[in-house]
């Protein structure tokens, strides 16, 4: 026994495949679209093989047709929002400017030398916190110190990489 004919949704897709299939091509004016709509068909009656069905031909119409509309107002939407018209010649370059990949670099740098003139237990509390992304409680107990601790280090080491940045500009 065949599994369209144990499920009377199945075997209504195989019974009616072409009309429901030339329906929606009607429906959305696109054969790519409407053989993707009956795919999704067919998949959506496969996962309710289960559900008992009254009139199995008019249920796919139902679900054929709504994934019909859904697909006709997605498309709507994607066409207000994109923009239709040629290519402009020139199109804004989202790298960074050679000025400001320059800035960046000497701001790091600048940042690099302060963490190294801070004091060694204040660079490594810094270190955990901003770059291993430790919280403050992770670094106390790892260092053996309080969390109060951590956060002198950590107001410290902020400070003076502000400094740091406020003398070079």
């Amino acid at each position: 026994m065949s599994e369209a004919s144990t499920s009377p949704l199945l075997a209504a897709v195989v019974a009616h495949y072409d009309e429901l299939t030339a329906y929606v091509q009607r429906k959305v004016g696109c054969p790519a679209a409407a053989a993707d709509i009956m795919q999704e068909t067919c998949l959506r009656l496969v996962l309710s093989a289960g559900a008992a069905v009254d009139n199995p031909r008019a249920y796919l119409y139902r679900v054929a047709g709504n994934l019909a509309t859904d697909h006709l107002r997605s498309g709507r939407v994607r066409d207000r929002t994109l923009v239709v018209g040629p290519v402009p010649d020139t199109v804004a370059d989202s790298r960074a400017d050679a000025e400001r990949v320059l800035l960046a670099r000497q701001r790091l740098a600048v940042i690099a030398r302060a963490v190294e003139e801070l004091p060694p237990r204040c660079r490594q509390v810094f270190v955990m916190r901003r770059f291993d992304d430790l919280d403050q409680g992770e670094i106390a107990t790892r260092l053996g110190i309080s969390r109060n601790m951590v956060e002198k280090h950590l107001r410290h080491a902020l400070a003076h990489c502000a400094r740091r940045l406020a003398q070079a500009d």
